[in-house]
Formats: C-alpha cells, sequence, structure tokens
C-alpha cells in the first residue's frame, strides 16, 4: 500500500473524526457556531504552521485555495441545511457519493487513466458509502425534492474541495490551506447572516469554541493529509478514499455514544473495507 493511499484514509479519518465532534457539539449549539469556530481555529493553526514552515506557494497556489473554501464552505452550509431540514437520511449518502465521484471524473478529464482494479475499487465503493451514508431510520414523511437538491449541492461543494486541493503542490507550504480555512469562515459568516441565523458565540457559551476548535483541527488535518496524498496517488483514488469518513462517524458514535448501526451500515462498511483493499491492489 503505497503513501498516498494511506494519506488519503488518514485524511478520511479526520474528517470522519471532524464530523463526530461538530455533530456532537452541534447538538448543544448552533451548528453554525461550531463550523465557524473550526474554520477559524483550524485558519489559525495552518497559519502558525505555514510561518513556521514556508513554503514557495504562487498566487495560483492562492486561487486554488480560495476556490477549495468556497467548495467547503457551500459543502458544509448545504449539508446543515439538509440536517436542519431533517433529511439527513437523504443529504449524507447523495453528498458523499458526489464528493468520490467528482474527481475521479475531474481526474480522468485531466488525462488521468486508473487501471481496470482502480476502477472496481470506485465502483465498489460508491455504494458502500451510499449505505454508510444513510440514516437507520430516516425521515420518510418529508419530500424528498428538497433533500436531492441539498445533497448534490453539497457533493459538488465538498468534490470541489477536494479537486481544488490536489492543484496546490506540496511545496506551496500550508500557507494556501489557512487561506482555504479563512475563506470558508467568511463564507460561513456571510451565509448566517444572510439566513439569520446565530453564528457568534454568546455569554456564557464559550464551551462552543472547544468543541468547534477541536473539531476545526481534525479537519485541517484532514485537508493536509488529503492534499499530500494526491502528490503521490491519482486524484479519483485519494478522492474516493477520502470520501469513506461517513464511515469512521458513524464507528465513532456507535463506540462513544452507543448509537445503533443499521443493517444497511454494516454492509456498507463491509463494502468500502472491499473497496479499500481493492484500491491499494490496484
Amino acid at each position: 500500500m503505497n503513501l498516498g493511499i494511506l494519506l488519503a484514509l488518514a485524511s478520511a479519518l479526520a474528517y470522519g473524526a471532524a464530523d463526530f465532534i461538530g455533530g456532537a457539539g452541534s447538538r448543544r449549539y448552533s451548528s453554525w457556531q461550531i463550523v465557524l469556530a473550526g474554520q477559524a481555529a483550524g485558519a489559525l493553526v495552518m497559519l502558525v504552521a505555514g510561518l513556521l514552515l514556508p513554503g514557495n506557494p504562487a498566487v495560483a497556489d492562492f486561487a486554488w485555495a480560495l476556490l477549495a473554501g468556497a467548495g467547503s464552505a457551500t459543502g458544509g452550509i448545504f449539508l446543515f441545511r439538509g440536517l436542519a431540514r431533517g433529511r439527513m437520511g437523504l443529504v449524507a449518502p447523495i453528498s458523499a457519493v458526489g464528493a468520490a465521484i467528482l474527481p475521479v471524473l475531474v481526474g480522468v478529464a485531466f488525462g488521468e487513466r486508473p487501471g481496470w482494479l482502480v476502477w472496481v475499487g470506485v465502483l465498489v465503493a460508491l455504494p458502500g458509502i451510499w449505505l454508510v451514508s444513510r440514516e437507520a431510520t430516516p425521515d420518510r414523511s418529508s419530500g424528498t425534492r428538497g433533500a436531492l437538491v441539498d445533497g448534490a449541492v453539497a457533493g459538488v461543494g465538498f468534490g470541489v474541495l477536494f479537486i481544488a486541493l490536489a492543484q496546490i503542490p506540496d511545496d506551496a507550504g500550508l500557507l494556501p490551506l489557512a487561506a482555504n480555512q479563512l475563506i470558508g469562515a467568511v463564507l460561513t459568516m456571510v451565509a448566517a447572516t444572510s439566513l439569520g441565523q446565530p453564528w457568534w458565540p454568546r455569554r456564557g457559551e464559550a464551551a462552543v469554541v472547544r468543541w468547534g476548535s477541536a473539531s476545526g483541527v481534525l479537519g485541517a488535518a484532514g485537508t493536509l493529509a488529503f492534499m499530500l496524498s494526491t502528490g503521490t496517488t491519482s486524484l479519483g483514488i485519494a478522492g474516493v478514499l477520502a470520501s469513506l469518513y461517513p464511515a469512521v462517524t458513524v464507528l465513532l458514535a456507535a463506540g462513544v455514544l452507543g448509537e445503533r448501526i443499521g443493517g444497511s451500515q454494516r454492509t456498507g462498511i463491509a463494502i468500502c473495507t472491499l473497496a479499500v483493499v481493492t484500491l491499494a491492489l490496484g
């Protein structure tokens, strides 16, 4: 198993843990506050690291970072809107599959030519991601049209995040990633303000910063791991493996909070494991 695959899996692990912590914090505080605190913390960590370990970023690297930040914010905003509408059972799987398949298509368009075993792994992973992202008891009483739109837009946002990050070379350093986190924070504030949602912690809510910061630092680590992974493996493989993050969230929720893993989720985890093995062999 090459280093790129290990880094992509580390990215999925970090993203999944970040979502778990952010989701747990959102049960106590506004999800917008959690997201903003996380993005701000991630930007601060990347800024400090970037100043201590300077690279050679070009103007184009910051442009890609801004696009990545827009994709991250868009994906997060629509994912949380789907959650607020009570349709996460549809939004999550659609967004996860969208985030996986878009980098594959763009990678092929950019000239990547995966082997047949890699294509088998990709095709196996997509239904696995769908199954593991589903809620055990989805809300079937509400309509699906809005959920499909939310999930599709969120998936495109996360796919754009992965694609844009892959265009930033390793020698650019970490300052472009700080810009990525910062633009995500700014867009989150703008969106929350336009929707009349609270995004600034009120008095007595200092704990929201701790929840959000923990989630944000893990998310930033996932972003860094994904960017590094694309230097040693293809964009398509890295995108699919990073999109396995829902499995990590589900397993953490089961192990820490005692939440039940549904039959479809168990099947999805098994399928995802098979996909990882296939991609590693490819």
